[in-house]
């Protein structure tokens, strides 16, 4: 498996301004590092634990992505160096990931997760509950955090037809907000949709980031 040359056409395939996020899930420090070696440097994993024993053992300079869901009580873990969570699912966890960035004296990017899928499993606020939140935000209640988007999971289908109405629902919300009179529209520049699945999809209908794992890396032979 050539990771490097699969990074290198998949970049070449998207705009220039779409962010690549390599959701580095069950690879192995080898494989990592090819990527690392080739010019990538953001890498996204969906559980705690496998995200700080990889970024304990690989270089520095990586910027770590929380692309999975987050249970508050393992916030503390990843706050002293995460650059972007996609997937704050409740007002609970953006104060706790407030309050844990205070602490270590930074400031923390976060996109707002959307539930937009035709499965319950995923997780997310409604439509509905992110205009609440945001219209009753003050960035003094929540120190050391960025609201910098949105992020999404289409429902997991063949149904490309779905899977296009979905995306272009949240990037409507997207656009509603980043042109609202809201006190967060000025930082709001970021939409996460698409994955290996899906993305090309989410590019089409304004996706800035995606989150890719076998496109680079091949399929997985094991969770």
């Amino acid at each position: 498996m050539d990771i490097a040359a699969n990074f290198e056409n998949l970049k070449n395939e998207l705009p220039p301004e779409v962010k690549i996020v390599a959701v580095t899930k069950t690879r192995d420090t080898p494989e990592i590092l090819q990527l690392y070696s080739a010019g990538h440097r953001i890498m996204g994993e969906n559980k705690v634990q496998e995200l700080t024993g990889k970024k304990d053992s690989l270089p520095g300079d990586i910027s770590w992505h929380m692309v999975g869901h987050l249970q508050s009580n393992k916030v503390k873990y990843i706050a002293p160096f995460i650059s972007l969570i996609h997937s704050v699912d409740s007002q609970k966890l953006l104060k706790v990931i407030s309050r844990e960035a205070v602490k270590n004296n930074r400031t923390i990017g976060c996109l707002l997760q959307v539930h937009i899928a035709m499965e319950e499993t995923k997780f997310g606020f409604s439509e509905e509950e992110v205009l609440g939140l945001l219209e009753g935000f003050s960035p003094g209640d929540y120190p050391g955090i960025v609201i910098s988007g949105l992020m999404g999971m289409a429902t997991f289908t063949g149904d490309e037809d779905l899977i296009r109405s979905e995306f272009r629902s949240l990037y409507l919300l997207y656009r509603k907000i980043r042109e609202s009179a809201l006190p967060v529209s000025a930082g709001f520049n970021e939409l996460s949709m698409g994955m290996s699945g899906d993305y090309r999809i989410a590019v089409e209908e304004g996706s800035t980031i995606v989150r890719i794992g076998s496109v680079i890396f091949g399929e997985r032979t094991y969770e």
